[in-house]
């Protein structure tokens, strides 16, 4: 099993779950992270440090949500690692907790 970063994360991109995670498996893009499903040692670590409450165990994800597991995958073997913490997306608060944000994912 790994986890997988959800919709939630787009638009925010807080990163506190990098700053935890001991394989560095989070892979960065414009404005979300992924985990690489390759890297991931399903430790738990990120899941309490995510503000935005975006990630969840491949078998808790939302079903509405099921979607985002193919996309971390894909997106993880494109996108560059982040190994330390940054500030998150300016309107970051502002965007947290808003559903549908797919469509302004940007690859």
């Amino acid at each position: 099993m790994t986890y997988v970063v959800t919709e939630n994360c787009i638009l925010c991109k807080y990163t506190d779950c990098v700053d935890v995670c001991p394989v560095d498996c989070f892979r960065e893009g414009p404005n979300f992270l992924v985990i690489d499903p390759d890297e991931c040692i399903d430790c738990t670590l990120c899941v309490a440090e995510c503000p935005a409450e975006a990630i969840f165990a491949e078998d808790d994800v939302p079903e509405d949500q099921l979607h985002c597991t193919a996309l971390n995958a894909e997106l993880a073997a494109g996108w560059k690692p982040i190994i330390e913490r940054k500030d998150p997306l300016p309107d970051a608060d502002e965007w947290n907790g808003k559903p549908g944000k797919l469509d302004l994912l940007e690859r």
